[in-house]
């Protein structure tokens, strides 16, 4: 009879910890659609200002045409991107192409004193620094959602309700790592 009482002890304790477990799967993987979001958000108010510095710029860099069309071409590829992978691809050239329209600026006299396309810097500027920040709680997010998924004996729960580990939001090309210069003045 103790054997009966401690064998159901023991089937409850390990339902009690698979419930456990899977809860905080659940927990988890709702954190990295959440950080998707926010990095979802923050890319679409980018994308929202980038016609708006097209358009000052046109007009103060005719004969740089073809800046302008790189930064369009990527602005429409980044809201076609479909998963984190080539999100982030995209996302990376396009921070690129930014950068080197505002180096471009820089022999444009006129452009760097315009009040609007000041504002415009300091606009993406402060959505840049915001998708770094929700980059950063994504991955975050999406690291303790593998270490879950990928360690015992979370994995056991892990597997049988098919949680899969989220893929990082990250800058393939080194040289995109680094952060667009914007000018401000």
């Amino acid at each position: 009879m103790t054997v009966l009482y401690v064998l159901l002890g023991l089937v409850v304790a390990a339902l009690i910890g698979a419930i456990s477990i899977y809860n905080r799967l659940v927990r988890n993987r709702q954190m990295v659609q959440e950080g998707w979001s926010g990095i979802d958000v923050q890319l679409k108010r980018r994308a929202d200002l980038i016609p708006n510095l097209i358009e000052t710029v046109k007009g103060y860099m005719g004969h740089e045409k073809g800046v302008l069309e790189k930064v369009t071409e990527l602005r429409a590829q980044s809201l076609k991107a479909g998963g984190v992978g080539e999100k982030g691809r995209v996302e990376g050239a396009l921070g690129a192409a930014l950068g080197n329209l505002f180096a471009v600026a820089e022999n444009y006299p006129d452009l760097k004193a315009s009040q609007n396309f000041i504002q415009l810097q300091q606009s993406l500027g402060d959505v840049e620094e915001q998708i770094q920040l929700s980059r950063r709680y994504y991955n975050g997010a999406a690291r303790n959602l593998n270490i879950l998924v990928g360690s015992f004996p979370s994995n056991l729960v892990a597997n049988m309700f098919q949680f899969t580990p989220a893929e990082y939001f990250e800058i393939e090309d080194a040289g995109d790592r680094a952060v667009p210069k914007v000018a401000f003045g």
